[in-house]
């Protein structure tokens, strides 16, 4: 029993829990998005949507960590990875396998459009991670299946509710930029670490401060497309204030310019970028409800 309940523990410590918190606003709000008048017949199916989507986004990060373990023993920035915390590979391979096993289980009741989204959100994270040469290290391509990932994930919740559409596209395509965004900067952090490993990253391919621009034009162009989207009133014209939000965006990224994009720099401005777009979800959230 003791054995069982250390080996839950390492692996509690291994799994990238803040990681998969971040990434659950996505599918939430797409469900807010459609959801219409509420009901406990809606409650309960976003609760389940919830539970599946935390078991998907996890088995999608154990998946990326076991494949990429021999390159995450040479970082020095990863002291967490599982390897160096006592967890045998076949054990974190068995616990992918079954995160995603209960990702399905959780969201059968859905329906299959439900449980195909999350099978095709799993594909996508296969073909990043897996195969010899996996896609994280041919450059642009990581980014476009970043954008396809992030327009699914937000269409795992919304289609709970609602029918694909140009509506539901224009509002995924809001969290698919800065899912995008967000990763090139994850790119420009990891730049040594990747480079010493030979992985062939936007950030390794054509330097750290094109792809930290590029990142950031990604984030300028969803903050953008959320203005028009409140000034065409597909969503509550109050969500027009995000333009307000983005200065701060601004100067915390040439803050990190000058520091010279360290490791510890892109650190502080991605801590500093979440907390500016979870206030643009807690806005998102409140406008809609009192719509």
């Amino acid at each position: 029993m003791r054995g069982i309940t250390r080996t839950l523990r390492l692996l509690r410590s291994c799994v990238r829990i803040d990681e998969v918190l971040v990434l659950q606003g996505t599918p939430l709000l797409g469900a807010i998005f459609a959801l219409g008048t509420p009901t406990m017949g809606k409650a309960r199916a976003v609760a389940l949507l919830a539970a599946g989507s935390c078991c998907l986004v996890a088995h999608v990060f154990v998946l990326n960590d076991w494949s990429g373990r021999h390159a995450d023993l040479r970082d020095p920035n990863r002291a967490r990875v599982f390897a160096a915390c006592g967890v045998p590979p076949r054990t974190m391979g068995h616990l992918s396998v079954i995160l995603l096993a209960m990702a399905v289980l959780l969201m059968s009741p859905l329906g299959a459009r439900t449980v195909a989204l999350a099978l095709a959100i799993a594909g996508l994270s296969a073909l990043y991670s897996l195969r010899r040469h996996p896609a994280k290290g041919v450059p642009v391509l990581g980014s476009l299946l970043h954008l396809a990932g992030g327009v699914l994930h937000f269409h795992l919740g919304y289609s709970l509710f609602g029918a694909f559409g140009g509506r539901s596209l224009a509002l995924s395509g809001f969290f698919a930029l800065t899912f995008a965004g967000g990763h090139l900067t994850q790119e420009v952090r990891d730049y040594d670490a990747d480079l010493s490993n030979g992985i062939r990253t936007n950030a390794v391919a054509f330097g750290r401060k094109r792809a930290f621009v590029a990142g950031l034009a990604l984030f300028t162009l969803a903050d953008a497309l959320l203005v028009a989207l409140a000034a065409c009133e597909v969503v509550p014209r109050a969500l027009a204030l995000v333009a307000a939000l983005l200065p701060l965006h601004l100067v915390w990224s040439r803050q990190a310019l000058r520091a010279g994009l360290t490791f510890e720099s892109v650190c502080r401005l991605r801590r500093r970028y979440r907390w500016l777009y979870a206030v643009v979800g807690v806005l998102m959230l409140v406008a809609t409800v009192a719509r």
